[in-house]
């Protein structure tokens, strides 16, 4: 897990919901248990301050950082998306994006990354789907300095049509099977956590849940239910997320307040 990565988790998942700052000591605490060294911490928190993500500031309890509300308005979607506090439904028309993609590679991968995190599959290099608009995907390309057009577009074949256009842009059987392996893979390692267990080791067990299902985002567009194979894999481990989310939480909570608590008290 790498300490940048780690960070978004914190603040999206206990700092974002307790203000959004922290002390730096408090950060550093709370990456301990997933076994990130205190410098990598530093590192990782000074690039995110270079990025526009945190913004320095002094607290009674010494240094710290505030999320920028650039960097809430992102956590705060992620959050929605995460533990699904919004319906997904669908009008029956895609958002659909023509662009001439950047020249240089590595600004094409940041872009096919950011377009993937919003949503967007690709039907190819140049054209990309997605059954949601994403208010953020207009700002994402004019600072790509990419030349675009944008419509929005209903399948002429109906539902049919449009679940092969999905299965065009998105490989579903490949994230359906990347589903099956978070469930297969947390099941022992959250078995282990049980109500003798300390709050630390629930907190950390469950940080590697999120931080495991968060990579999602990154993989799964959510599409609609009607666009969705039969007995999609993705419904079975949300309900195991939410079911292992919710049963370790309260004993994360004590532990992020315990950690707050004694860095405030130096």
């Amino acid at each position: 897990m790498q300490a940048r990565s780690a960070l978004f988790d914190l603040f999206g998942d206990h700092i974002r919901p307790r203000g959004g700052r922290a002390p730096v000591a408090a950060l550093v605490k709370l990456l301990a248990p997933l076994g990130i060294a205190a410098p990598a911490v530093r590192t990782a928190v000074s690039r995110m301050v270079r990025q526009g993500w945190l913004h320095p500031l002094r607290l009674s309890a010494g240094p710290g950082y505030l999320l920028t509300p650039k960097a809430a308005r992102r956590l705060d979607e992620a959050a929605a998306r995460i533990y699904r506090t919004s319906k997904v439904s669908w009008d029956g028309k895609f958002d659909l994006l023509v662009l001439d993609p950047p020249g240089g590679r590595r600004d094409r991968q940041r872009l096919c990354a950011n377009l993937t995190y919003l949503g967007y599959g690709m039907l190819d290099e140049r054209t990309w789907v997605a059954t949601r608009t994403a208010d953020e995907v207009d700002g994402l390309l004019i600072d790509y300095d990419v030349r675009y057009e944008r419509f929005t577009a209903a399948h002429a074949a109906g539902t049919a049509g449009s679940a092969a256009l999905v299965r065009r842009a998105w490989n579903l059987a490949e994230i359906g099977q990347a589903y099956e392996r978070f469930v297969e893979e947390q099941r022992p390692l959250l078995a282990r956590v049980t109500v003798r267990s300390s709050d630390e080791e629930a907190y950390a067990a469950r940080f590697r849940l999120v931080h495991a299902w968060r990579g999602f985002l990154f993989r799964d567009p959510q599409l609609p239910p009607a666009l969705l194979p039969e007995r999609w894999p993705g419904s079975s481990a949300a309900a195991f997320f939410d079911r292992h989310a919710a049963r370790l939480r309260p004993a994360a909570d004590r532990y992020v307040d315990l950690c707050l608590d004694h860095s405030q008290r130096g």
